[in-house]
């Protein structure tokens, strides 16, 4: 049975009382984890980096009132819930106050409305996937042109931040998402538009560009979704297990003919 390690009152009570040592906190972790479970690690928010922005105030005021208003924040983190939009925490220094769950259409790079102002489906072009959530960047495109083919404003330019990907948490809880399906996963890049607006956009939705490798004149892409399984241990015809050898090695003088005459498989280690 999984336990939630914070959840019980023994460990909150220890680790904020005067009698707080490491040594022994990583003690009764361990004895925890080893006879009771693992804790749980939320994978429900991802920290993202770091971008100045320019809140929506109405974004603030539940969309009631603060239209055309405009508040200084700092991107902190990223939520990942599935069936909806991502929602971003931001930093608001002018109020000394975080505030979570704000659409990617919350927020402007300047503080004004921009001429072209796109609404939430086409700045994201799929909810979130599932509750499993990592941000990487992308170090080799993230200096290239980009350009997105939006679902009602043609092609907008912008340029690199970062990117979000949904994956399943758990093995042993039931996959309903498709975040691992490899024709149906998306990944999510965010990007700041020469609008001024910013985007969250998969691969197959974007065109990327760079100064010395592309051609002047690219080809169209004419790719198909991918929905092959790749791996490489089922459907293997060589069956290795009675060796003790560090380094497999299959003897070319076999009686077996339908193994070639040399393979030589390194383990690893």
């Amino acid at each position: 049975m999984i336990q939630k390690f914070f959840s019980e009152t023994f460990y909150l009570n220890f680790f904020f009382s005067r009698n707080f040592r490491l040594s022994t906190f990583f003690q009764k972790t361990i004895y925890s984890i080893r006879n009771k479970g693992a804790f749980v690690i939320s994978h429900l928010i991802c920290n993202i980096p770091n971008q100045k922005v320019w809140v929506r105030r109405e974004y603030l005021r539940d969309l009631q009132d603060g239209h055309g208003e405009f508040v200084e924040g700092h991107w902190v983190s990223a939520k990942s819930l599935p069936g909806r939009a991502f929602y971003f925490e931001t930093f608001l220094p002018e109020y000394g106050a975080l505030f979570d769950k704000l659409p990617i259409s919350a927020f402007v790079s300047e503080p004004n409305t921009p001429s072209v102002d796109m609404a939430l489906p086409d700045l994201q072009f799929w909810n979130c996937m599932d509750y499993g959530v990592t941000c990487i960047q992308k170090q080799f495109i993230g200096s290239m042109d980009f350009e997105i083919y939006t679902k009602n404003h043609g092609f907008v330019k912008g340029s690199y931040i970062a990117t979000l990907d949904n994956y399943h948490i758990h093995a042993d809880e039931i996959d309903y998402s498709t975040a691992e399906q490899p024709d149906e996963h998306k990944s999510f890049n965010l990007l700041e538009l020469e609008n001024g607006q910013y985007c969250l956009y998969p691969n197959n939705r974007m065109r990327v560009y760079d100064n010395s490798l592309t051609p002047k004149n690219p080809k169209m892409p004419d790719f198909r979704v991918s929905t092959e399984y790749y791996q490489v241990e089922n459907g293997n015809e060589y069956r290795l297990g009675d060796t003790e050898e560090y380094y497999y090695d299959i003897d070319k003088d076999s009686d077996d003919d339908t193994l070639p005459s040399t393979v030589l498989l390194n383990q690893g280690c």
